[in-house]
């Protein structure tokens, strides 16, 4: 069971597993990229008397052991995901806000270019592109990747 990882990941680190932490652990795992809010809705399911400000101090001290990971997909609040699933960076669509989760070593050569350039070392796990998406792309003008309208061919 999921749940004894993390109380063994908590203990390991002198923390317990709370109901609140387990709750917004099962919250984050179910939802995935989810905001405070998001979380807070799910969490209040099982637990209606859970705050704002529970969540926000469980999802600090969550990332803090390195058991959730944040990313900023767009404005407003940060999504939250379990960090112990694959690093990942977001392809965020302009368009219809779909995210698409791609491998950090999809980025490999561009990290490697700014580490060698500019000394740079980079967190790709927290890192947002922001586009179109294929579908979307392909049904606008210009949708052969150019950003250009097409010619008029009259």
């Amino acid at each position: 069971m999921v749940t004894t990882d993390w109380q063994s990941d908590l203990r390991r680190r002198g923390y317990r597993l709370t109901p609140q932490r387990q709750l917004v652990l099962e919250a984050v795992d179910k939802l995935e990229h989810a905001t405070p809010d998001a979380i807070l809705t799910e969490v209040r399911r099982t637990a209606g008397g859970v705050n704002i400000s529970t969540v926000y101090r469980t999802l600090e001290l969550l990332e803090e052991l390195g058991l959730v990971s944040h990313a900023h997909l767009g404005h407003g609040a940060p999504t939250y995901h379990l960090a112990d699933r694959h690093h990942h960076m977001h392809l965020v669509c302009r368009d219809c806000s779909d995210v698409i989760e791609a491998d950090v070593s999809e980025a490999a050569s561009f990290t490697a270019h700014l580490r060698e350039k500019f000394g740079f070392e980079t967190d790709m796990k927290h890192f947002a592109i922001f586009g179109r998406c294929a579908s979307c792309a392909s049904r606008r003008p210009g949708a052969d990747g150019s950003g250009e309208q097409p010619a008029d061919e009259s």
